[in-house]
């Protein structure tokens, strides 16, 4: 049996995004600059499906506009599941408790998930996240400060702290507003 999976693109000041919604949950979001990257994690989540375009489904894009228009929160709460091993969705759970406008290290999240040498393992579940921005892997830097890996890329994410009031200099967080020692 084929899923059907609803999708919308949404125009963001850092480029089009593809949201992808499967039964009242967002289960991707992506830049549309890469769908080699979003259409092989579909694939295989979904190995018989059809995508329809569809306007705002479930409101998901007008709460996508809302956070790009200043309204940080918009995003926070909304039905997501990236479909990961047990461990990566612990880790996107746990992507889900950083606060709007601060940040971590891979360590510290490491940490929170119970085993502070987990980084590299943190840092690969961060790079497969399928759902950018609602579950923020953006907020994960690295242990000094400075911006490291995105999937859309270091100016949208530097775009994106930004955007959640984390001051940026020179290429790093200034660590007066992050959670390193939280």
């Amino acid at each position: 049996m084929s899923t059907t999976i609803l999708t919308d693109h949404v125009e963001t000041p850092i480029g089009p995004m593809i949201l992808m919604v499967e039964d009242d949950v967002m289960i991707g979001l992506e830049f549309d600059d890469q769908p080699e990257r979003y259409m092989k994690d579909i694939k295989r989540r979904y190995p018989e499906h059809v995508m329809r375009e569809t306007a705002n489904p479930c409101g998901f894009s007008d709460h996508l506009r809302a956070y790009y228009a200043g309204d940080v929160a918009a995003v926070d709460g909304l039905p997501a599941k990236g479909g990961g091993t047990p461990f990566q969705e612990r880790v996107w759970a746990e992507l889900r408790r950083i606060p709007v406008g601060t940040t971590i290290s891979y360590g510290e999240l490491a940490t929170r998930l119970g085993d502070k040498n987990a980084m590299r393992a943190v840092g690969l579940a961060n790079g497969r996240n399928p759902i950018s921005v609602v579950v923020p892997c953006h907020r994960v830097i690295g242990s000094d400060g400075t911006l490291t890996g995105y999937g859309g890329g270091l100016p949208r994410k530097t775009w994106l702290l930004n955007h959640e009031g984390v001051p940026i200099r020179n290429g790093r967080v200034d660590r007066q507003n992050d959670l390193f020692d939280a």
